[in-house]
């Protein structure tokens, strides 16, 4: 009985994927979800950490350092599991999900444009309240990518969304 409930969760799963897949169909959408991927591959990140440098100066020294010690580690995590779970990515599995960009790496579990992004959001916003307006959207527009460009499963993007959390919040622990 358990292999019946984790197949129909499995398809569950692979239809909710089809569904933003096809959004990414239209040009439009799929110019605006392929440009935030590759700004979610990190160039937002370091220009928002220079930034912060910039503006803010020796204060925001920490916090950028807070900012890659978490990103590191956040790197190991998604690398350690990616090769533990070697979960296909939907596209590899179901011909009618389409992958819209190359992916990074082989793998789908865990989201690792989530995981950072929701690691570097957390630290940013906490000391710097007033940069949640551009950065708590940008965070879900790059989990959104993830599936309308068919390389992950909501459930990776949720895994890396939480994953994300506990290394930002372990990382106050930390610094």
């Amino acid at each position: 009985m358990e292999k019946l409930s984790w197949q129909w969760m499995a398809e569950y799963e692979a239809n909710l994927t089809r569904r933003f897949n096809r959004v990414g169909r239209y040009p439009v959408v799929l110019v605006a979800f392929r440009r935030i991927s590759r700004l979610g591959d990190g160039v937002f990140w370091y220009t928002l950490m220079i930034a912060m440098y910039l503006f803010q100066g020796a204060t925001a020294v920490p916090v950028v350092l807070q900012m890659l010690a978490a990103g590191l580690s956040a790197t190991l995590i998604y690398k350690w599991l990616k090769h533990k779970t070697l979960r296909p990515r939907p596209h590899q599995q179901f011909g009618n999900i389409y992958c819209l960009t190359a992916p990074l790496d082989r793998f789908s579990f865990p989201s690792g444009h989530t995981l950072h992004a929701v690691t570097f959001t957390l630290v940013a916003v906490y000391y710097y309240p007033l940069l949640a307006w551009l950065l708590v959207p940008f965070t879900m527009a790059v989990a959104a990518s993830r599936l309308v460009l068919g390389l992950h499963y909501p459930t990776d993007v949720l895994a890396g969304a939480l994953l994300g959390a506990t290394v930002a919040a372990l990382s106050f622990v930390v610094f």
